[in-house]
């Protein structure tokens, strides 16, 4: 039978449609390295083909820092962050009113590509250990900075790896969007956590990660994080990654905790493309620059259509038991 959920702690549901029954094979998926037509040879985010994006912001090898030039652009790198050729905002325009009083503000803020690899058809389950610990470096380098900039409230960083998760090139990259405001629904999950802790002076998050270390949802745990199939699973093995103590934002992680924060989601990508064979995904990061809040990561492979009854209800019908995730992956 199905069954209605709520939200650990917000007014929000969705729909565990039990009856289903859904195995790792009932999902029709393709190789996500070959969902996205691009050029090898042609693709603006391989070593080599530097010219062809803007200036990089922050180029990462051999252990150190650079940034090009517009005559100058290195190459042989790690990881390489540049401006978006098409972004969505962008810090050329006029620093917003940031009140929307007039229902309209400026496309200020700063959006930027990081390409987690040279080499093209990479995904980030094939990286070595290493080079994943880098990536979350650089990771907590470009939100940080990025959260320092005049007039910059709200840093998104999120992955879409595949064609139906919102990629328009195959080669791996994740995108980080500065914004003047904090997006309504982290508004409205920052406030309901803290009603929750005035209540019962604790972190409804921390409560989670109490509650959900001894359940059967639990997936993984390091030092410092656990992953889990969440109770309220709004997507087809979704996984959320959280910090075992309070941390609100990225940047309070030190070394140690980002070298764990790596092993798992990378534990996690490898396990999700080995049982559904390379699946189409994103990853986001929520966080937010007030000490109440609680990191959290979450995966959602994208493996089913948002469809009317969803954009209607906002309630979203979920085929895999998020008890069953773990015998899966």
């Amino acid at each position: 039978m199905s069954e209605i959920r709520k939200h650990y702690f917000l007014d929000e549901y969705c729909i565990i449609a039990s009856e289903r029954g859904k195995r790792p094979n009932d999902f029709k998926v393709t190789n996500v390295i070959s969902e996205v037509s691009d050029i090898v040879s042609g693709c603006f985010f391989c070593n080599g083909n530097e010219s062809k994006t803007p200036p990089a912001t922050a180029v990462y090898k051999q252990g150190r820092v650079f940034i090009d030039t517009e005559t100058k652009r290195e190459n042989g790198w790690d990881v390489r962050c540049f401006p978006n050729l098409f972004p969505a905002v962008s810090p050329h325009t006029i620093t917003p009113d940031t009140s929307l009083s007039a229902n309209l503000a400026s496309g200020y803020g700063f959006h930027e590509i990081i390409v987690e690899s040279p080499k093209h058809g990479m995904s980030l389950s094939g990286l070595n250990d290493d080079k994943m610990k880098l990536l979350m470096r650089v990771y907590r380098d470009r939100v940080t900075f990025y959260q320092a900039q005049e007039a910059i409230e709200f840093v998104s960083l999120f992955k879409n790896q595949g064609k139906s998760a919102g990629a328009s090139l195959s080669h791996t990259h994740t995108q980080l969007v500065a914004l003047p405001t904090v997006p309504p629904a982290l508004k409205r999950e920052l406030a309901a956590i803290k009603n929750a802790a005035k209540s019962a002076s604790v972190c409804p998050y921390c409560e989670i990660v109490s509650a959900e270390s001894e359940s059967v949802r639990l997936l993984a745990r390091n030092d410092h994080f656990i992953a889990i199939a969440p109770y309220y699973s709004i997507a087809p093995f979704e996984i959320w990654i959280l910090p075992v103590e309070h941390a609100s934002h990225i940047r309070e992680f030190d070394d140690s905790a980002l070298d764990s924060l790596a092993l798992i989601l990378k534990e996690m990508l490898a396990r999700l493309d080995t049982v559904l064979s390379n699946p189409p995904y994103n990853y986001m990061f929520h966080q937010m620059v007030d000490e109440d809040y609680h990191f959290n990561l979450r995966i959602q492979p994208a493996l089913a259509t948002i469809a009317g009854f969803e954009k209607n209800t906002g309630i979203y019908i979920n085929s895999v038991v998020p008890e069953q995730v773990g015998t899966f992956i």
